[in-house]
Formats: structure tokens, C-alpha cells, sequence
């Protein structure tokens, strides 16, 4: 949702019953367009310290109390000295918002160099692309802003230093708190678009969603046209729409954060964590059952939820980042893969070769000097064998050209069939980085995947030469997903190569069952038994351990997988072989779905 009317109102009653009487402590411009008060509240309020975040980002604009420390430039900007010239020790002594408009009015109260006591206003506003934050004196005249906007900028209203202050034009909007019936039922009659969008055209802070989220309530369609409502409709809309605006004035708000679950995304990930879709100051019946969370305070809400959103961002940035580098290692060895075995098949000649110069021993003494080719008996076959030579040579030194060529392509395919096994197992694990990183949800997972790049050679190690292992940034200890099968046994499942040979080798024991897809990347997955036989464990836990092992496999996109599975024992790692590459002899095989909907998590 957007930062609207109804969030505001509810942060204002939050900042109203927090900060009323708080002394401002420390200012400090911590961005281009962010403050950041520090509080000192009174003892009846809880006392201590808070901090207050006002930011004016034209992209994200932001006033919540925050836990998190900043660290401010060692200059601090002019418009940063001038609060602290006339804010520093001051009291808050009214948080306001006009109507519902998204306006914060922070009323500071301080003595001036004579020691009287004047007041000044710091007004927060929420307004998107035309958000700002402006310091006025008692008149309401703007003593200066956080971003200056002259008549160049906007023919609307200036926003510099001597100008009055004053709400921008709201398009003819009304005050939903203030609305009558018979202008509610005015409004609606005889409009031709939805209820949703004149509720939302017509009354200030209202954002689409809410909007719809009233008309859900009053239970009326939302393809209709507003003017086609009934009396009946129409009644029942108004007093949906009272006892809404009621819980506003009264401050009877409920914040909550929406998630949604996600499964498979369009970049390729497998990431099912419960992820922050959207967020109200009320809950909300149009998103129906899916999971939420209630916050005690829109502060708290505020904080967790651009905080997950930042994070899932920079995940998915890091993960980007990582997946264009094994990508592009991928492309180079699957060329270098193709040279090889082209290189390799054109060593098939060497026995040709070895042939010719035998014939040529054995039957050079018929072969008239300065002869361009020649057709021997193939002792083997009994065929003629026709032969190219250079006549300029005698039999002898053409047969003794023949073995040096034998020779050659015999050494080159010796090497070569190493290279090649080594450039095939890169490939393979490569392939398996790049479902591992679908699996990435966390920094730890990203940080697991890097290590096996390094260890391998694939990618150089990052700042060593600088930092060492003491400036290292301590990073989230990762851990393989875990599941919990309809009949109560534990499952889980490796995110990457390094946690697959861990789960594989130290956390599974050797009458668990492993399960893998067949032929193609994907994760261990290890169902633990119990020490309970094979043929006590339900089928439906087998359907399930094999549905996880299809999902998080290459093989994700197809409905079906089919899937090896085998008790933990059989399975076996060569020496010196790549992370998560195992080979087991005996298995048992079965098609799994890739539908992993119902399967639940452990403590969820």
C-alpha cells in the first residue's frame, strides 16, 4: 500500500501517545533528504531515547521511530545547522495532521537567545515525487526546506525561504472525516466508474486499495458502476464507510503486514519464504487468508517491512550478480567442452595413422621412389588401403611421418580425455551453483555458493589481500530448508553443494533415506527415518521427499521428475570429487511432482 491518509493518521496517533513533550536531543542529516531526531521522551511516555527517521526520498518517502543507527557525514548540511540552531533542547509539543491529508505538523517549542520561548513547525510531507520537509516559524512562513522548489519547478506553490506555508490544492477532495451521508450519496449517484475508484477520486488519503477494501466489506460487486447502485447498496456502502472513518478518529487501528509465498518466481529462484507483499494500517479483507503478521505500532511495521523489502532487493541483486558470473563460466566451458571433444574426435585418426606406417614398413621395398600414393593390403581386413605420400621421401621416411603424427594424436588424446572429464564435472557443477542459487534466500546461502566458487578456482577470492580474514564481515550461518512431512517425519533439504555434502555425510544417518533427481542438478534432499525400516515409512512421506527433491532440481518447470532414491549408506563420494557430487550403484526410482504447495516447514 501506499504511504496514504489512513497510514498517516495511524503513525500520528503512534507519534502523538511516544514523543508528546520529548525533548530533541541531536539532529542529524544522515542523506541528501533524510533527518533523524534524537528524542529524550518524558518518564510518563517511557522515558529513555528515541529516534525519530524523517526522510523526503522522492522515491520513498518515510517518518517512522527507528532502532537503527546511522552514521551521519562529518559536515552536516545547512539545512541540517539551521534546525539544530533553533530545534536543539526544544519540545515537542503537538504532532498534527490536517484532515487526512499525508502531512506531519511537528510543533517544537524552545527558547530563543533571549530566553523566551517561541515555536516553530517541522512539516513532514508524504507526497511522493512532491514529498518535503519544511521548517516554518509561528506565522507558518517557511524559514527554509529540505528541498528548495522555486516557481520553475512547480507552478503550484513555492517552497523557499519568506514564502507562506500552505497545503497544495487536493483536486476538489474532501475530508472523510468530516463527510455528511447526503454528500456521500451525492458523490456516488450518477457516476458511471466503479465505487471503488469515486471513493478513492473523492475523499483525501484514500488510496486505491482502500477504496476496494470497502466496497469488499459492504459485499458489493466491483464491476458495477457507482450510479447503478441501490438504496440498499448505497446505505450499506455509507455506513461501511462510517464505521471505517469511526475507527480512524478514534485511533482503533490494527497494522499489519501482508506476505506472500513465493514459489517458483519469474528469475528462476525456488525461494518459498513467506516474503512482504503489501502492508495497511487496518486488516484487510481483499487479501482474503493469506498470511499476515500484526505490529503493535506502524513504527515497528514501517521498519520490518522496508527493512525485508531492502533485503530481499539486495539479495536479489547479489544473486543476479553471482548467477551473470557462473552464467558466463558455464558459456566458456561449455565452448571450451565442445573444442575438446571436436579436438578429441579428430584423434580417432591416430590408428589410421599407426596403420599406414606399418603398411609402409612391410611393403615399402614395392613402392617406386617419387610415388604420390600407393594401394597396400590391409593384413587385417584383406582390403586395399589407399595411402598419400610425399614423393619426395623414400617409403621409409613417409612411414616414419605416419607414426610421428600416431604419436602425436596418441599424446593429445591421453590429455585431452582428462580435460575433458575435468571441463564436464565443472560444467556439471556449474549447472548445479546455478539451481543452488535459485534456492538463495538468505546472505548466508550467497555466501556458501561464493566459498565453493573460490575453493574451486572459479572465482578469486574477494578482498583477502586487503582485509584478511580479521576484516572479514561476519555473514548469517546458512541452513539446509527443513520440512516436515504429513505423517510427522523430517525432511530436508541441501540449498547448495556445501550443505548437500554436509546433510549428506554428517547429518543423515546411514539408514536415512536420500533422495535426488535423476540425471540432472538439484538438491539432497534426506528423509530421516527413525531407524525405522523402508517399508514402515508411509508412501505419502515418499511422495513428499521426492516432490521436494523434483522442486528444488533443474527440473522445476515440469510437472513431472523422476527422482533416484536409495538408503544413505549406498551413496558413496569419490575422492577429490567437485562439492555435492556423489555416485551410488543401487537405487530405487519414482516420478515425483513439482508441486510442493501442501508440503509444510518446520515451525510454520
Amino acid at each position: 500500500m501506499a504511504f496514504d491518509g489512513i497510514t498517516t493518521a495511524c503513525l500520528r496517533k503512534e507519534l502523538e501517545e511516544k514523543l508528546l513533550g520529548s525533548r530533541i536531543m541531536k539532529i542529524a542529516q544522515i542523506g541528501t533528504n533524510e533527518i533523524v531526531l534524537t528524542l529524550h521522551p518524558v518518564a510518563e511516555r517511557g522515558g529513555g531515547q528515541a529516534k525519530l527517521l524523517l526522510s523526503a526520498d522522492p522515491s520513498l518517502p518515510l517518518c517512522y521511530i527507528t532502532t537503527e543507527n546511522k552514521n551521519a557525514p562529518a559536515t552536516a548540511p545547512a539545512f541540517c545547522m539551521l534546525l539544530r540552531k533553533h530545534l536543539s533542547g526544544g519540545r515537542i509539543v503537538a504532532v498534527e495532521q490536517p484532515g487526512l491529508d499525508r502531512i506531519l505538523r511537528f510543533t517544537v517549542e524552545h527558547p530563543d537567545e533571549m530566553g523566551d520561548l517561541e515555536r516553530h513547525t517541522l512539516v513532514m510531507e508524504l507526497m511522493g515525487k512532491y514529498s518535503n520537509l519544511i521548517f516554518t516559524d509561528e506565522s507558518d512562513t517557511i524559514v527554509d526546506s529540505i528541498r528548495r522548489v522555486s516557481s520553475m519547478m512547480s507552478s503550484v506553490r513555492e517552497v523557499l525561504p519568506g514564502r507562506p506555508w500552505f497545503i497544495p490544492e487536493t483536486q476538489g477532495r474532501r475530508n472523510a472525516l468530516a463527510e455528511t451521508k447526503e454528500n456521500f450519496a451525492a458523490s456516488l449517484s450518477g457516476s458511471t466508474r466503479p465505487p471503488a475508484s469515486v471513493l478513492t477520486g473523492t475523499y483525501t488519503g484514500f488510496s486505491n486499495i482502500t477504496g476496494e477494501e470497502l466496497v469488499r466489506r459492504a459485499g458489493i460487486a466491483d464491476d458495477l458502476s457507482a450510479g447503478t447502485l441501490t438504496e440498499q447498496e448505497t446505505e450499506k456502502l455509507w455506513q461501511t464507510f462510517s464505521a471505517f472513518t469511526e475507527d480512524v478518529r478514534s485511533g482503533k487501528f490494527t497494522p499489519t503486514v501482508y506476505f506472500s509465498a513465493k514459489t517458483g518466481a519469474e528469475d528462476g529462484t525456488a525461494d518459498t519464504r513467506l516474503q512482504p507483499c503489501d502492508f495497511a494500517a487496518f486488516g484487510m479483507e481483499i487479501y482474503g487468508d493469506r498470511p499476515s503478521r500484526v505490529f503493535s505500532d506502524m513504527s515497528s511495521l514501517l521498519e520490518f517491512y522496508y527493512a525485508e523489502k531492502n533485503r530481499d532487493s539486495q539479495i536479489r541483486q547479489r544473486t543476479s550478480d553471482l548467477r551473470h558470473i557462473v552464467q558466463s563460466l558455464l558459456e566458456r566451458d561449455v565452448h571450451k567442452y565442445d573444442l575438446q571433444r571436436k579436438q578429441l574426435k579428430d584423434t580417432e585418426k591416430k590408428d589410421k595413422y599407426r596403420l599406414f606406417g606399418e603398411l609402409l614398413n612391410a611393403y615399402g621395398y614395392e613402392i617406386e621412389p617419387g610415388t604420390s600414393s600407393c594401394e597396400l593390403e590391409d593384413w587385417h581386413t584383406g582390403q586395399k588401403v589407399k595411402i598419400t605420400l610425399d614423393p619426395q621421401a623414400s617409403p621409409a621416411e613417409n612411414a616414419k611421418k605416419f607414426f610421428a603424427r600416431y604419436t602425436k594424436l596418441k599424446r593429445t588424446e591421453e590429455a585431452l580425455s582428462g580435460q575433458t572429464e575435468a571441463t564436464r564435472a565443472e560444467i556439471a557443477q556449474l549447472e548445479s551453483i546455478l539451481v543452488a542459487l535459485g534456492n538463495s534466500a538468505e546472505e548466508g546461502d550467497l555466501a556458501q555458493i561464493r566459498e565453493e566458487l573460490e575453493k574451486g578456482g572459479l572465482l578469486r577470492r574477494h578482498g583477502e589481500s586487503t582485509k584478511g580474514k580479521a576484516g572479514r564481515t561476519k555473514v548469517p550461518v546458512s541452513r539446509p530448508f527443513h520440512y516436515v512431512s504429513s505423517d510427522g517425519f523430517d525432511i530436508y533439504v541441501g540449498k547448495n553443494n556445501l550443505q548437500n555434502d554436509e546433510l549428506t555425510f554428517h547429518t543423515a544417518g546411514g539408514s536415512d533415506l536420500w533422495f535426488h533427481a535423476n540425471d540432472m542438478p538439484g538438491s539432497h534432499v534426506i528423509l530421516k527415518t527413525g531407524g525405522r525400516a523402508m517399508e514402515e515409512i508411509p508412501d505419502s512421506t515418499f511422495r513428499e521427499a521426492a516432490a521436494l527433491a523434483a522442486y528444488y532440481s533443474s527440473g522445476r518447470n515440469q510437472e513431472k521428475v523422476e527422482i533416484d532414491y536409495v538408503q544413505r549408506r549406498e551413496v558413496k563420494k569419490p575422492a577429490g570429487a567437485a562439492p555435492g557430487f556423489v555416485i551410488y550403484h543401487t537405487n530405487y526410482s519414482m516420478m515425483g511432482d513439482t508441486d510442493i504447495s501442501g508440503i509444510r516447514k518446520a515451525g510454520v
